[in-house]
């Protein structure tokens, strides 16, 4: 059994957040993959699906970011799942946009929610990173991250989503390299070999 966590925070205000990005690829996995019906569990929501030949449960924390790891951690001990059977899906600001890697442990790269997942499970998940750029400067990180993405990034996004649920039976398999190779692929089959312009809007005062 694999444990599938996409990372966010809850609420309609950060829905649509370049931080939640995670969520937004879950989501479409779950609907991809018909997942059973998402129930509140584990202080997150959580869906039951089959990938490819294996069983996997979707989990979406529901106790912010920095909180994250308290809901991976329920859930991993109630499930007796082993950490390398954990995959967090989550937005990297050091990938360009509609780029995604892949990679056992490593380090947290300043991302609050990998951090609270590392202090509460330990350090050796798997992490898919999901590429949304940086703004350029520091100083803007926080309110670039905590802004929805602009109406121009939509199309690259839900391509992304739905390249990463297409191919989610090879992440779940354990063939990362396979997985990142097609989802790649098929982003470059749909025209995002490279995005521009992104950071225009991080000083976007919306929030």
């Amino acid at each position: 059994m694999r444990l599938i966590v996409g990372l966010g925070n809850p609420g309609p205000r950060y829905a649509r957040n370049r931080h939640n990005i995670g969520f937004l690829a879950l989501d479409e996995i779950a609907r991809m993959h018909r997942a059973s019906p998402w129930r509140r569990k584990f202080q997150g929501e959580i869906a039951e699906a089959s990938l490819g030949s294996e069983r996997a449960i979707l989990l979406k924390p529901q106790t912010f970011m920095n909180e994250s790891g308290r809901s991976v951690a329920e859930a991993q001990r109630f499930h007796k799942i082993a950490l390398s059977d954990v995959i967090v899906l989550h937005d990297e600001l050091d990938l360009a946009p509609a780029k995604i890697r892949l990679k056992s442990g490593g380090g947290n790269a300043g991302h609050n929610g990998l951090r609270s997942i590392t202090a509460q499970c330990g350090n050796d998940y798997r992490r898919v990173r999901l590429g949304i750029g940086h703004p350029g400067d520091k100083a803007l990180v926080h309110t670039y991250v905590l802004n929805d993405f602009a109406k121009s990034e939509h199309a690259w996004v839900e391509d992304l989503c739905r390249a990463i649920a297409e191919h989610a039976a090879l992440m779940a398999s354990g063939d990362d390299a396979g997985f990142q190779n097609k989802v790649h692929l098929a982003m470059a089959g749909r025209g995002w070999d490279g995005v521009k312009g992104i950071g225009e809007r991080a000083s976007d005062p919306r929030n």
